[in-house]
């Protein structure tokens, strides 16, 4: 399998995406004006201890308050007490939040969650300090190699050596990087971590909380730490200063690795662009994926969980319905596993592929799916099928996802992903129009509506308005804009019928106007349609003209609409106005 990492960085933000076998598996984007808070270690003050909860909150210095759990504090360091820390002992009874934290204390605290929404962070007091081979947790006596490296004398070998380097009373994880790597490598990377702990402690000592002890690295350097490895082919970068930096870093790690790295000239466009990899941000950011059969997943992601729906779309098969299903499943469960690395979701996920009558089939999906996330860096658990035949899993949420990074609530759904059809709207306007003129002595109304709201005001003919002028006995306008939003309206005017109708109808019989065709007649091409102010021209001829400048004369004026001829030649400049 082939693995490249891209990064491009701009001054407003940095981009980086991994790609496995050409395809992305991981996109990460970090702002300068946005601080990532996990993996910073600050020094807290403890400000309410609820024994109902187990739980504490700790002012860090964020907007909100962060949570720490009595099962993440059952080993604090005290900064106020002697060298900055002190060990609570694991008791046969799990002491209580009471017995380890009081409110006013100062703590050192290191974030491994991100505020998420209206939560606050999530942190603990078991500090990692992560280095290129090796892991620091200066508060915990323990000695752990990486899972991911599997041959058994490799492995027997890293732990002799972390149980012979490791500071006293300190534990070390040896990561994956670490495999092949020579004692003199892991003592080197052991002593930064330590140098780093120092000054962390003595800042802790001299400080008033809450105060930021420790930054985590920026993504680029993230990235090089914990992923650029022996089984990354390429590493691209785009910014020159970065690309100096990355050098200087892996000459003092990983020298042999420097030849990895690739300087992309911006003289063609961005690393992003060389790869097509904003085309990729854009899928990810869709609600439908396409599988390769022409099957199809639907992700839709909500605050407490993920649900993934499987269809088999323009997927017929070719020999029998069982065959179809799995192959559309099969390819389902591996794209989901891409999916959700590269969309970052986190939480619980429920998954439901295509129903399956086999259970040898529903196993091969299963096993599918857990091959393809054993690829993932971060923890997931598949908890398999349930009852109802849905898939349950679990992937751990450490930061927004890459949706909540680039998107925001739409401000007119709130969220839902819904509006208001266009008949409910008009419903509601005419609601509104009634107890407006219920409460007024005014003659007559104009109100503005989006076109497709307004012309199920008007109705065919005009019939829908008459109806409403009929149960009001005053004079309604509708006149469309296609600014507003479908759910909006806005009240151009109250008064008598001749102030209003001079509004509705900024148009007279024999004027000449300059105006911009914008669209075909719905029911007739071979007209265009123009508006002044809102108010519709129906242009005889026009509708191959549309986009240009036209000068058409009035020869009909109605209330919501008036017919129009062309006269002369097209008019380039922008704007409509009268000619005089």
């Amino acid at each position: 399998m082939s693995k490249e990492i891209v990064v491009s960085s701009d001054a407003d933000e940095t981009r980086a995406a991994v790609l496995e076998d050409g395809k992305v598996v991981e996109l990460y984007v970090e702002r300068p004006l946005v601080h990532r808070a996990a993996g910073n270690i600050y020094l807290g003050r403890v400000e309410n201890v609820l024994p109902g909860m187990q739980a504490a909150f700790v002012n860090i210095g964020l907007e909100r308050n962060a949570f720490l759990y009595v099962d993440d504090a059952d080993a604090v360091i005290d900064a106020e007490e002697g060298n900055g820390r002190r060990r609570v002992r694991r008791h046969r009874r799990r002491p209580g939040i009471t017995e380890l934290l009081q409110e006013g204390q100062s703590i050192v605290v290191q974030v491994v969650k991100e505020p998420l929404g209206t939560k606050g962070a999530r942190v603990t007091t078991h500090i990692t300090l992560p280095g290129r081979y090796l892991v620091l947790m200066p508060n915990l006596d323990y000695v752990g190699v990486s899972r991911r490296i599997a041959e058994a004398a490799e492995r027997e070998r890293l732990r002799r050596i972390a149980r012979t380097i490791k500071p006293a009373g300190a534990g070390i994880i040896v990561r994956t990087v670490a495999e092949g790597q020579s004692e003199e490598d892991l003592v080197r990377d052991r002593d930064f971590l330590v140098r780093i702990w120092d000054r962390l402690r003595e800042r802790a000592r001299t400080s008033e909380p809450p105060a930021l002890l420790h930054r985590d690295l920026g993504l680029v350097f993230r990235l090089v730490r914990d992923q650029f490895t022996e089984d990354v082919d390429r590493l691209v970068v785009d910014d020159r200063e970065q690309y100096d930096r990355i050098l200087e870093l892996l000459e003092a790690y990983s020298p042999e690795l420097k030849k990895r790295v690739h300087f992309h000239r911006r003289n063609m466009g961005s690393a992003f662009e060389a790869y097509d990899l904003d085309r990729e941000i854009e899928l990810a950011l869709r609600r439908k994926v396409w599988l390769p059969s022409g099957g199809y997943l639907v992700i839709d992601q909500t605050e407490a969980f993920c649900i993934i729906d499987v269809n088999t779309g323009k997927y017929v098969g070719e020999t029998s319905l069982e065959e179809t299903v799995l192959r559309t499943n099969l390819e389902a469960a591996v794209e989901i596993a891409r999916q959700l690395r590269l969309r970052d979701i986190g939480g619980i996920i429920v998954i439901d592929f295509i129903d399956m009558e086999r259970a040898s089939h529903r196993q091969k999906v299963l096993a599918a799916l857990e091959e393809a996330l054993r690829k993932d860096r971060t923890r997931t658990t598949v908890l398999g099928f349930t009852q109802l035949g849905l898939v349950e899993m679990t992937r751990k949420k450490v930061r927004p996802g890459l949706e909540a990074q680039l998107q925001r609530t739409c401000p007119y759904c709130e969220g839902t992903g819904r509006v208001l059809s266009e008949e409910t709207v008009a419903a509601r306007i005419r609601r509104e129009i009634r107890r407006i003129l219920r409460n007024s002595d005014a003659e007559a109304i104009l109100v503005e509506a989006n076109p497709r709201v307004a012309s199920l005001l008007i109705g065919p003919g005009g019939s829908n308005l008459r109806e409403l002028e009929r149960s009001t006995g005053k004079w309604v306008f509708v006149r469309g804009s296609a600014e507003l939003h479908v759910e909006a309206m806005n009240v151009k005017a109250v008064g008598t019928r001749a102030e209003v109708e001079a509004k509705a109808c900024p148009v007279r019989e024999g004027e000449i106007l300059e105006v911009q065709v914008e669209e075909p007649h719905v029911t007739n091409p071979w007209d265009g349609i123009a508006r002044v102010e809102g108010y519709v021209i129906d242009v005889e001829g026009a509708g191959t003209r549309v986009g240009e400048r036209v000068r058409v004369e009035i020869t009909k004026a109605f209330r919501t609409f008036a017919r129009a001829r062309l006269v002369g030649t097209p008019v380039t400049e922008p704007g409509a106005q009268a000619v005089t």
